[in-house]
């Protein structure tokens, strides 16, 4: 069971005499270490009052009613503490002092909020959030979570408790639990910065605590399959049908763009047949709902005429035979071994391939390809150029060596 430490005390305010020379008698509540005062509307002259035992000193009938009057406010005040801890609800000094005043604010806690945000998230999955979306939001939650139960021993925390060193500590927590890279915890930081800007909004703290936190995100180089690499993945040959169905559909996606969530829904629905005769992929993007319209390339064409009888005999009108992302990236890796393609081969792989290898080393022009990929910024596009550049500079330094005989 978690323990707080809880005082409650009433004393006299000296330094705030009236004009007949009385001061203020206050009630202070101490939770954890934390303040929260108010005064009793009561006041008398300084020498009468006993700061030993907390109360007013003699035995005349207004001493004794004054005494009383402070005995049951911290009688009220110890039976609210002992109510919360029996409901094992947290609290704070404020709150107690809220609930003795009748003036009980709206105390909201992080995880309730958290909570309220993914069940919103989970009713609009398929509509505005992907599921992926709703999972890296609950796996959020929960590491905020044991993160508070070994911080702070507690359940849950006050939202208005949370401040800068509390999202330093929680990124630091995040690090010792090496749950990734550092952007995968930048990511998990900024999925609670949403919660908290949320609190914001509704008033439910006088502050954005991530006012002066920036995120720090690591360059990562974007690797894309080779042309050759391309080629002998769609050349070889499988024994095994899973493979060849993993292979397929990730080469399909080479030549589409389409990432896992999209060719994963791709249906009849999806396909087009344009004016000129060409089909048309033409589909709303899971992550970010913009509009991708992609031309079928006679390779992607190939793959949906090979997995006709699929679609025909599948329960769904989906087109592919599309697996867990999750065993679908295992068997990526088994691919890139038995065809000697020595790079992290996952199924976003396929997608770079296509802005780089497929189009833009091509000659497509990269508005283009940016509407093609569903970008909603072409800056976003532009870190694929930086591959070709970078591609096309290692290209010219190996053509300066076999020129250098010129000199």
């Amino acid at each position: 069971m978690e323990t707080h430490s809880f005082s409650v005390l009433s004393y006299l305010r000296k330094g705030k005499l009236d004009k007949l020379g009385k001061a203020p008698i206050y009630l202070r509540i101490t939770v954890n270490g934390l303040r929260a005062e108010f005064s009793t509307k009561r006041k008398i002259r300084p020498e009468k009052w006993c700061s030993v035992k907390g109360r007013v000193k003699g035995s005349n009938s207004k001493t004794k009613a004054l005494n009383h009057y402070i005995d049951e406010l911290e009688t009220k005040a110890y039976n609210v503490h002992s109510k919360l801890v029996t409901k094992k609800k947290p609290f704070n000094a404020e709150l107690i002092k809220s609930k003795l005043l009748n003036k009980e604010q709206i105390h909201k806690t992080l995880l309730a909020i958290y909570d309220e945000h993914n069940n919103q998230i989970k009713q609009l999955i398929g509509l505005d959030y992907s599921y992926g979306a709703y999972r890296r939001h609950i796996r959020t939650r929960n590491l905020l979570a044991a993160f508070i139960k070994k911080e702070y021993k507690l359940a849950d925390l006050f939202v208005k408790e949370v401040d800068l060193k509390f999202i330093n500590r929680f990124h630091h927590f995040l690090k010792t639990k090496k749950i990734g890279n550092q952007n995968t915890i930048t990511k998990y930081v900024v999925n609670f910065k949403k919660i908290m800007r949320i609190a914001f909004a509704n008033n439910w703290v006088n502050k954005d605590p991530f006012y002066h936190w920036k995120a720090q995100w690591k360059k990562v180089e974007r690797e894309a399959l080779t042309e050759t690499e391309l080629c002998t993945m769609i050349e070889r040959e499988f024994s095994i049908k899973r493979l060849e169905q993993v292979r397929d559909v990730f080469v399909f996606c080479c030549f589409t763009g389409l990432a896992y969530v999209d060719v994963q829904k791709l249906s009849d629905n999806h396909i087009v047949l344009r004016m000129d005769g060409a089909r048309w992929i033409k589909i709303n993007r899971s992550k970010t709902d913009s509009r991708s319209n992609i031309p079928l390339l006679p390779v992607a064409e190939e793959i949906l005429e090979k997995y006709q009888a699929y679609s025909k005999t599948s329960d769904t009108d989906l087109l592919l035979p599309v697996i867990s992302n999750q065993k679908t990236n295992a068997f990526l890796k088994e691919i890139a071994i038995l065809c000697k393609i020595e790079k992290n081969l996952t199924f976003h792989l396929a997608r770079h391939t296509f802005a780089t290898t497929v189009t833009l080393a091509n000659g497509i022009p990269i508005e283009s390809v940016s509407k093609m990929l569903g970008h909603q910024s072409l800056k976003t596009t532009q870190i694929y150029a930086k591959v070709i550049d970078k591609k096309l500079s290692e290209d010219m330094h190996i053509l300066r060596g076999k020129y250098q005989y010129l000199k």
